[in-house]
């Protein structure tokens, strides 16, 4: 399938490892030019592509805990063109109860994973309205579906993200610009691996055995690979997607059973 992506430009967060970079990797491969954002700048990964694929990615520091320095960077990207790809992926909170949260912990955490993302959106979407298309793909987590225990501040945070989308999606659906959520389940990544190490510190357990019983509660039988993930993200971001928006995507092997 031809995606019609090439030559389009993109803004992919949290890029440097992980979905973030999968999902930025795959568009550039598509001959997308994929601006990809991160905390620390770095990407690595970006080193193993094809020369002529890898002149296509150009890093961007940008912390999105700190809203005054992501909208003098962003107007600072957005004056050298108009982006038609936005990729939003915030990093996970720290895991834990949600009886244990802080008031002031909250207001960090909604800043960087809701605010500060609804903020660079609204800053992003004017030229995609002007020019009749866009794609704005938000990855968030199958805890909006059902919470997953432990991750507190996660499955709270991210499920405002959830009503924001879909808010956002059926207010620009008739101007050409489409607006989805990617629910990743148990993708094999560095967050998937902290996680587990976590939870084989909380319950005594082998990070091996940990793995091994969360793998073996999945349909599919196994952790999803990061590709799989970005082949979802980069279709949604397509031009034959352009029917598709106001949905919640889930990549996660049948994890979540409900209908």
């Amino acid at each position: 399938m031809d995606l019609a992506i090439a030559g389009r430009k993109a803004l992919v967060l949290g890029a440097s490892r992980g979905l973030g970079a999968a999902s930025a990797k795959l568009l550039a491969l598509e001959g997308v030019h994929v601006v990809a954002a991160s905390r620390s700048g770095a990407i690595e990964w970006a080193k193993d592509l094809p020369s002529d694929v890898a002149s296509l990615v150009l890093p961007l520091q940008l912390d999105m805990a700190d809203r005054a320095a992501l909208i003098e960077r962003l107007d600072v990207l957005l004056a050298e063109g108009p982006l038609d790809i936005l990729v939003n992926n915030t990093g996970g909170p720290p895991p834990g109860p949600i009886d244990a949260v802080a008031a002031e912990t909250w207001d960090r955490q909604f800043a960087a994973m809701a605010t500060n993302l609804f903020e660079l959106t609204r800053l992003v979407l004017p030229s995609m309205l002007k020019r009749g298309w866009g794609r704005i793909v938000t990855i968030a987590s199958s805890g909006v579906e059902q919470p997953i225990p432990n991750l507190g501040i996660s499955n709270t945070v991210r499920s405002a993200v959830v009503g924001w989308s879909k808010t956002l999606a059926s207010e620009v659906a008739g101007r050409g610009v489409t607006v989805n959520l990617v629910l990743p389940g148990r993708i094999h990544t560095a967050r998937v691996d902290e996680l587990d190490a976590a939870a084989a510190n909380r319950t005594g357990s082998s990070i091996e055995a940990v793995a091994k019983a969360s793998a073996a509660s999945i349909p599919a039988g196994r952790y999803g690979r990061p590709e799989e993930f970005a082949s979802v993200v980069t279709f949604l971001c397509s031009e034959p997607a352009s029917y598709v928006t106001g949905s919640r995507v889930r990549v996660d092997g049948g994890a979540i059973r409900s209908i």
